[in-house]
Order: C-alpha cells, then structure tokens, then sequence
C-alpha cells in the first residue's frame, strides 16, 4: 500500500520539531555543570592526557562520533566499548584522563559496572546523560546533562530526540574548546590529510595560481591598448601592473577598469594603464592556504589577486573563475 503524501510530510515534520524542541530545551538548560565540564576538558587536554568516550547501544554510536569529533579538532580521544572493557579493552585508559560516560537512563547496567573500575584507573568522571538523578550521575565527580521534553518515537521507545540532543550537546563541547585552544585552519588541515576535506585545506595558493604565460605583467606605463592585448593574449581578466625600474607590483588593471576607461574619451586607449588602475591591490604570498585566498575574494568582492613574492613583485593570479573547479567553494 502507498503511503499517502500528506501523512509522511506530516509526520516527518513532527519528527524534526520535536527533536529541534529537545535542542532548545538542552540549550536552554545550559549552565554552570557545562562550564565545569568545559573546564575539565581543558585541563585534562592541557595536561596531554586524553579524553576517554564510553556508552553502550545508542549511546555508543554517539560517543564513537564524538571522539572522531573531538579527534578531528586536536583533542586527543578514545572510544571504549563499556562491553569490552570488562575484558581488557580498560588497558586504553590512563591515570589523569577524563571519562565522558554515555547513558540517556543514567542506570545502563554495563555503564554503571564501569564507574568503579575507571575510578582506580585515576580517571575523572562525567556522566553524559537526560537523567542528572540517576546513579550514573551519582556516581561522577561531573554532569553534562542534555534536555529531552518528548521523544520523537510515536511509542517513546526509539531513541530519537535523545540521541539528536546528546549529539548536539557535545559537538558544542568540542567547538568550544576547539575556539578556546585557539586551533587554526593550518591545525585542522594537519588532522585531515586525507579525502576532499584534506585536498581543500591543505592546497596552498601556489598551486592553484596562474603564472608563466597566464599572468600577464606590464609596467604601469604602458598604454591601455597594449595593457588589453597583454591580457587577452593569456586569457585574463586583469593585468598585474609594476614600476618600471623595480618591478614591483603598484596596480591592477581589471577588464571593468577597461570597461570604465572607455567612457573617459576616444583617447582612452592610448592613455597610460596607471591612469585607470587599482593601486594597492590585496595580494596573497603563494604559500598561503587556498582558503585564505577564498576569504580575501569574500571579504573585498574582487574578481582577481595578484600573488606576490617576499619583494612585492608578481608571481601569480588567482582568479576567482578558478575556485569552484578546485572545490575550494
């Protein structure tokens, strides 16, 4: 039997607000329990020891994303499966980590079996849960409690709203530590080498730069008749412009700078390129990351940046036709 159209889009919308009414209720309920746990985390992160993840079921799969999570953004993580940590997997963990136990009930039996022995290991305590009077949470030294008004599940027996809440809650515990360690694109690229993501923010400029007989460069003096035909010679948009004697890049002469010039006379085309150039046009070094060159273009709305060396002078152009070739947006 088909199902009918308006009971699936009604139903699935149901879904998505009640689990978008747990994240505001977790939201919401924020305070000095997530402070302290932040602050844990810090501590323990500065310490160089690591951050251990435990849950069983549900709670698993979600603390296996958070470590990857965590892992990603330069703060040391381990997933431990409360399973198998009753038969020898607990040899991951070390004195002065910090445990982030998983439970929605709080009262998971495999979970609650682990406090004692992770407490001899040295290791602090958080019990991650929706629960903050149940046992888990009473046997921690911390709670990162999250807000769940109903479950999406028709039956309340799926965890649904749940399993979105606690996933949200600690994606915003790595992303404020990952602002508050002050990590860099050039940290988060080194994390991720490999795949489009590491392709993206490991390119350099250098290497999507157009230079050779694509960049073309003319002194400044030059009329704007020979600045054109030098930029359509090497299929650009612009034309990088340097001082005569030194070399060093003083404008840029774009095809809307052509455009505008046109309008000054019938003379245009023999008046000197300096006449109608940008001066001090943003520049990038050619070993800066091709997403620097992204936010320059987003920043200052420019067609084109000229890639200069340590002495100023013209080395490449970016143009930004180029970016979505690369995947860089």
């Amino acid at each position: 039997m088909a199902l009918d159209s308006t009971f699936v889009l009604r139903r699935a919308r149901q879904v998505l607000r009640l689990e978008r009414e747990a994240i505001d209720a977790t939201r919401e309920a924020l305070g000095a329990d997530f402070v302290a746990v932040a602050r844990a985390v810090h501590e323990t992160l500065v310490a160089g020891r690591k951050l251990v993840l435990t849950g069983v079921g549900k709670s698993a799969h979600i603390a296996q994303k958070l470590a990857g999570t965590f892992n990603s953004t330069g703060a040391p993580s381990c997933f431990l499966d409360a399973t198998q940590a009753l038969h020898g997997d607990l040899g991951m963990v070390s004195e002065g980590d910090l445990a982030l136990v998983l439970s929605n009930s709080g009262q998971t039996d495999e979970v609650l079996k682990l406090i004692p022995l992770l407490r001899r290991f040295g290791v602090r305590l958080v019990a991650f849960t929706a629960r903050p009077e149940s046992d888990l949470a009473a046997g921690c030294d911390l709670k990162l409690v999250y807000t769940v008004p109903r479950e999406a599940c028709p039956l309340a027996l799926a965890p649904t709203a749940s399993t979105t809440a606690a996933l949200a809650l600690g994606d915003a515990l790595a992303m404020v530590l990952l602002e508050a360690r002050g990590l860099t694109r050039d940290d988060f690229a080194r994390f991720h080498p490999a795949g489009n993501l590491g392709r993206v923010l490991l390119l350099k400029v250098g290497d999507i730069m157009r230079a050779g007989d694509r960049l073309p460069v003319a002194p400044e003096t030059v009329t704007v008749q020979d600045a054109i035909l030098r930029m359509t010679k090497a299929r650009s948009g612009s034309i990088a412009l340097v001082h005569p004697r030194t070399g060093k890049l003083t404008g840029i002469l774009t095809d809307g700078d052509f455009r505008r010039s046109a309008l000054t006379g019938p003379d245009f085309l023999q008046k000197p390129a300096a006449t109608f150039m940008t001066r001090a046009p943003k520049t990038i070094a050619a070993d800066a990351l091709g997403v620097d060159a992204l936010r320059l273009f987003e920043a200052h709305k420019i067609d084109d940046l000229i890639v200069v060396d340590a002495k100023g002078k013209p080395v490449g152009l970016v143009d930004g036709q180029d970016l979505p070739k690369l995947k860089i947006v």
